[in-house]
């Protein structure tokens, strides 16, 4: 009898566990053009910036963020009303379609770095593993660059 209910257990799911689509490997991502700016202290957020592209033939969901710098990262979008105020909002997860680039770049959407640990010094470096919904991970050492930095070459 226990197996019979078993059988039927997997019978009945089968069909949704197949429509379910597949998550594509956090091994098809490739991040480039990694930086961020010196913060002043720690008593202000810093934020790190960098083109994250999916190399591979299917979507790919960036789910959050871990580094040792910060005890609060999170992906941030900039926005900008009619009147020209400017404010910023967490951001969800991130759909990543097969040979798409997202760029985190300053004025848009970028990793915010709250609860600073120590201080982001130019010429320093600090490891950023970006999580996946596949349970995959890649980490990046991202450069420190001047305080006043505009880009990952400043």
């Amino acid at each position: 009898m226990k197996s019979i209910l078993i059988a039927m257990l997997v019978a009945m799911t089968l069909p949704f566990g197949l429509a379910t689509p597949a998550c594509a490997g956090s091994g098809d991502v490739v991040v480039e053009n990694a930086w961020s700016r010196a913060s002043i202290g720690t008593s202000r957020p810093g934020a790190a910036y960098m083109d994250i592209r999916n190399a591979g033939d299917e979507d790919v969901t960036l789910t959050g963020l871990r580094t040792d710098l910060a005890g609060m990262p999170e992906f941030h979008l900039t926005s900008t009303n009619n009147q020209g105020v400017s404010s910023m909002s967490p951001v969800g997860e991130i759909a990543i379609a097969p040979g798409e680039t997202v760029a985190l770049a300053p004025g848009g959407m970028h990793a915010m770095l709250m609860q600073l640990r120590r201080p982001m010094e130019e010429g320093g470096t600090f490891p950023l593993t970006l999580l996946f919904s596949d349970g995959g991970e890649v980490t990046v050492e991202v450069p420190i660059r001047g305080i006043a930095a505009r880009g990952p070459d400043d």
